[in-house]
């Protein structure tokens, strides 16, 4: 591949609102009718097949170019920083006025920082190696043949999402470096924000000889333009949905494209006789009350009833705004030392995704080990114990896309775990479990290479 490429000309919950992505989110100019659903389908296959073309020529791009549109990215989020900020105000205005809950307002929200973390992903993406090309396995047979499955791309990826601006730079830095082209959903909670993104990610693109059509926006089509998008099997390769049970199952439920299903996090700490106080403490805290809203949050506390540990995690849980919803064990434990509120199923069922957190007390492991099989959605369960054998039956117990021992259940993200970033956090058991980085986001194709061999 030769620098001669260049660029094309740039042609449930409420994220199920671009002709040009670039523009605002309104979607047509007051007064002009609406469009017809026959005009959204032919708008949105139109996106699609230009996604298709742009994939084409993303799937020859090699590393050095893919990086040097990252980095471009990240340049220009600085470069257009104040811009960004002005458009999530915008949304942040608009969703305090509906009574968007504390939990999504911080979900939409971007600041300086969290800019700055999201152009420090990409520079972190740029260094990772490019899945593409890489030999997963390999052999030559007794006849002569060469064998070789390699990693390619998916081609087309889309994305429903809701409120999460943030994703809209995650996924389409995965999705570039992995040889993808993407087609974003992000809602009308984030469509200001998300506009702008797009249009930045584009310019970007464009910038370094890329297709600017590689990334791609449905927002301007609302929930229909979604609706369309989960039924443009052969136009998209895959669809990643992000967001909450309601948006997930939705997407799930009616989509005839293949989905990659990212799950709710229902997640549990296990508190066993042998741990430590302040281990405790400290990997409860940041657990739950670093960031509430997102879904590696602790939303279960399960306490060994020999600990000697649950006055002091619990005394630091309240003291940092936590309300605990509880067992009558833990009740009567605490009883005239810290306020609780009486938990029931629906609080081991929920994820709260606020300064809330369901406590019980169990008798053992195994006790625990059979509260979250009843309840956990699969996303990620830890256990805090200085007992190794509990460690290793906990871990073999266990099945989540994350086990995790004595650390914060935080660690559960892309980014932490050296991915770079992610797409989303994968609760199924298919290709990609766990959270997803540049290789979840390719397949496979076998290359057979011979010298006239037939089959006999």
């Amino acid at each position: 591949m030769t620098e001669a490429l260049t660029p094309d000309a740039p042609v449930m919950t409420d994220a199920l609102t671009s002709g040009n992505p670039a523009q605002a989110p309104e979607t047509r100019e007051p007064g002009t009718a609406p469009l017809t659903p026959e005009q959204v389908e032919a708008a949105v296959h139109s996106i699609a097949d230009r996604s298709r073309h742009a994939a084409r020529r993303m799937g020859h791009a090699n590393r050095a170019w893919k990086d040097r549109a990252l980095r471009a990215i990240g340049s220009a989020l600085r470069e257009h920083e104040a811009a960004v900020l002005a458009a999530n105000a915008k949304d942040i205005e608009a969703g305090r006025n509906n009574g968007t809950s504390a939990a999504m307002l911080d979900r939409l929200t971007l600041t300086a920082a969290r800019i700055e973390g999201l152009v420090a992903a990409l520079e972190n993406l740029a260094g990772l190696p490019d899945p593409v090309g890489n030999v997963v396995r390999g052999q030559t047979l007794p006849n002569g043949l060469r064998l070789r499955q390699v990693n390619v791309p998916m081609g087309v990826v889309a994305a429903i999402y809701e409120a999460r601006p943030n994703v809209t730079v995650d996924i389409a830095g995965l999705a570039l470096k992995s040889g993808n082209a993407v087609i974003l959903r992000g809602g009308s909670a984030a469509a200001h924000t998300n506009a702008a993104l797009v249009e930045i990610l584009r310019d970007a693109m464009e910038s370094v000889g890329l297709p600017a059509d590689a990334v791609q926006s449905v927002d301007q089509f609302g929930r229909e333009g979604a609706a369309v998008l989960m039924r443009a099997r052969g136009r998209v390769d895959v669809l990643i949905p992000r967001g909450g049970r309601d948006l997930i199952q939705t997407v799930v439920n009616n989509s005839s494209v293949p989905v990659i299903e990212t799950g709710e996090g229902n997640v549990h700490i296990f508190i066993d006789e042998s741990a430590s106080e302040d281990m405790a403490v400290n990997i409860l805290l940041n657990a739950k009350t670093q960031r509430p809203s997102v879904c590696n949050t602790v939303e279960t506390l399960l306490v060994h009833s020999k600990s000697t540990v649950l006055p002091a995690v619990a005394a630091a849980l309240r003291s940092a705004g936590v309300t605990l919803h509880v067992d009558p064990r833990i009740q009567a434990a605490l009883s005239g030392t810290v306020e609780t509120v009486p938990a029931d199923d629906v609080d081991w069922a929920t994820e709260y995704m606020d300064l809330d957190l369901a406590v019980a007390m169990v008798d053992d492991l195994d006790e625990a080990v059979a509260h979250i099989r009843k309840w956990s959605t699969g996303h990620t369960e830890a256990i805090l114990t200085n007992n190794l054998a509990n460690a290793e039956k906990f871990i073999a117990d266990i099945d989540s896309a994350a086990v995790i021992v004595n650390a914060s259940t935080r660690f559960t993200d892309g980014g932490e775990l050296g991915l770079g970033a992610e797409v989303g956090i994968s609760t199924q058991k298919l290709h990609a479990r766990g959270p997803m980085g540049l290789t979840e986001l390719t397949t496979t194709k076998w290359i057979v290479q011979g010298e006239g061999q037939i089959r006999s």
